[in-house]
């Protein structure tokens, strides 16, 4: 009998809603369809004025792109259910992250924000919805992310190697997976959240395809050299980030005063950013951690400039795409909400300690029921 679940993200990208519904009486799961729906223009701009400045985003806004975001999310499933053919009543359950605007696990009190209005996607959609997935490890001591390297554990561990799995949003993400067991991972810090932002700055279309643009200019090593030397490449795990910290401020604060005559070379700068980070978290892993394998998931997998130059620092350590194991790369994240959703509904409280430091085991999520006639 199916076990279906439907998965929705929106990640730091902020461009479009990732939806994907799966069967989990195998793992990997089967999947039954996925689609990415793009956000319409204006709430595109809205998202990208409050990306802008999140302090001071008017909370009368905010209220109001919660609820037309909870709209988005359940218009995606319901056309995701067109797709494959299949009824409300055959899921078991929606796992919604919805769209990240604050995360700031650092702070006291610490914080993290998302919204996408559960209610709205349960009414929406008829189905038993789960979301809010990081406040409680927050509540428990933890960082709150990254979570992936909980169904990275599920899918991708190995008894016979160490594998790193990285994880290339907009931020980028480790997880290493010893071949005796276990499981650690953080945030690196940025992978596409900077290098879209700067594209975009200076081209009409979103993304630099293949990362032919930065393959086009020459790194700066000097202003790559001060960018390194934000505190948090160096702060010790546990550590999460986003896009707030990693913000269009961040980068505009540190602009060299040669950037508007050489646009290409500050991407090709960005793009070492994001790959240096990544190659020296995992260059400080303890010798018996030292990965044996990279397996890459994430937006940042279709950039082959990137993936080139982490392989590169890693003195070509081999780098493989995570769809070899089963996983699709560009389906990753929206599969980790159904699988949240699942241990949710199961009653299975998620282990993040040695993820996120939290001190103990916590449910994950929080189950928000379709009204009833």
């Amino acid at each position: 009998m199916a076990e279906l679940f439907i998965g929705l993200i929106s990640g730091t990208s902020m461009d479009g809603i990732d939806a994907i519904v799966c069967d989990f009486q195998t793992l990997p799961p089967a999947t039954y369809a996925a689609r990415t729906v793009p956000f319409d223009a204006r709430l595109s701009a809205e998202l990208d004025r409050i990306r802008q400045d999140p302090d001071h985003y008017p909370a009368s806004a905010l209220a109001r792109l919660d609820a037309r975001l909870g709209d988005a999310f359940a218009d995606a499933v319901v056309g995701l259910l067109d797709d494959c053919g299949l009824q409300a009543r055959q899921v078991r359950a929606i796992g919604s992250h919805g769209q990240t605007v604050l995360h700031r696990p650092d702070e006291q009190p610490p914080f993290t924000l998302q919204i996408g209005d559960p209610h709205r996607i349960a009414a929406g959609t008829g189905i038993r919805t789960v979301a809010d997935f990081r406040r409680a490890d927050l509540a428990a001591g933890g960082q709150g992310a990254p979570l992936a390297p909980l169904l990275h554990q599920a899918l991708l561990a190995s008894p016979d190697e160490n594998r790193v799995v990285v994880n290339l949003g907009g931020i980028a993400n480790v997880t290493i997976l010893p071949a005796g067991g276990g499981v650690t991972g953080f945030d690196t810090g940025p992978a596409n959240c900077f290098l879209d932002l700067w594209y975009r700055r200076h081209h009409p279309d979103r993304f630099d395809r293949g990362g032919a643009w930065a393959a086009s200019g020459r790194a700066d090593p000097d202003w790559l050299e001060e960018l390194r030397r934000d505190e948090y490449f160096s702060r010790p795990p546990p550590k999460s980030t986003g896009i707030e910290y990693f913000s269009p401020g961040w980068l505009d604060q540190r602009l060299p005063d040669w950037s508007a005559r050489r646009p290409a070379d500050v991407q090709a700068s960005l793009l070492e950013l994001s790959a240096a980070s990544v190659a020296d978290a995992i260059r400080r892993l303890p010798a018996d951690h030292a990965p044996d394998r990279l397996i890459v998931c994430g937006g940042g997998i279709h950039n082959a400039t990137l993936l080139r130059r982490m392989a590169e620092r890693l003195d070509g350590l081999p780098v493989v795409a995570s769809s070899e194991f089963g996983l699709d790369p560009d389906q990753a994240e929206a599969l980790l909400m159904a699988w949240l959703a699942r241990e949710r509904i199961a009653g299975r409280a998620v282990h993040t300690s040695p993820i996120t430091g939290a001190r103990t085991p916590v449910l994950a999520g929080t189950v928000f029921e379709p009204p009833r006639a």
